[in-house]
């Protein structure tokens, strides 16, 4: 599980695509201590939550090693990640950590599409579109995950939704590059995904 608060972005340094059958291995250059990861953990990046298979140091810089399967890179952006792309990261939420964000699994429930970015004077609002199946979930006030980053929605009109990014976060995540046109990660709130089945089961 993860808070949505993103804690360093890395960057994509190499890539073996996948040949059939297998998986797309990638390298990503991080922030983080190389001691901290271990062979096995859990790490979001941009939204999706992938699995340490290696990491090492190289010239002085930590890297690890995630492999993204078939679903990974028909859901997400993944399919069009390549080598310096750089990509929120969060570890996973240890217990007693503070859960300054949301609940997130990690588990994009699929893709938005910028419409729209505004630059306002003290931050930045972008308008997104996304499915059918997904807007269902989406409600204002709500929580969702973009590409990693927990965010109020602040408005709902069918299929679109628009959040309001403050200073910090542009900063501190790739939100700052976000243009129109780009898609980004999607996971719906899991409260409201559970209460939508509860709703469905009456």
């Amino acid at each position: 599980m993860f808070t949505g608060i993103v804690t360093d972005i890395g960057e994509i340094v190499s890539l073996t695509p996948a040949a059939q059958g297998q998986l797309h291995r990638l390298r990503i250059a991080c922030g983080y201590e190389r001691s901290s990861i271990a062979d096995g953990a859990s790490i979001a990046c941009s939204g999706v939550c992938l699995t340490v298979v290696a990491s090492g140091l190289d010239q002085g810089r930590t890297w690890f090693e995630i492999d993204a399967g078939a679903e990974t890179l028909a859901m997400t952006t993944a399919k069009r990640w390549a080598v310096g792309t750089k990509l929120n990261l969060e570890r996973a939420l240890k217990i007693g950590d503070e859960l300054g964000g949301h609940i997130v699994a990690g588990h994009a429930d699929g893709i938005a599409t910028i419409v729209r970015r505004d630059d306002l004077p003290d931050m930045a609002r972008f308008e997104l579109r996304t499915t059918r199946e997904l807007a269902r979930f989406i409600a204002t006030k709500g929580s969702v995950t973009l590409d990693g980053v927990s965010l109020t929605v602040n408005t709902v009109d069918h299929l679109m939704f628009s959040v309001l990014i403050i200073p910090h976060t542009l900063k501190v995540t790739t939100l700052g590059g976000w243009r129109a046109s780009d898609d980004v990660n999607l996971e719906v709130d899991l409260m409201a995904r559970y209460a939508a089945r509860l709703a469905e089961m009456k």
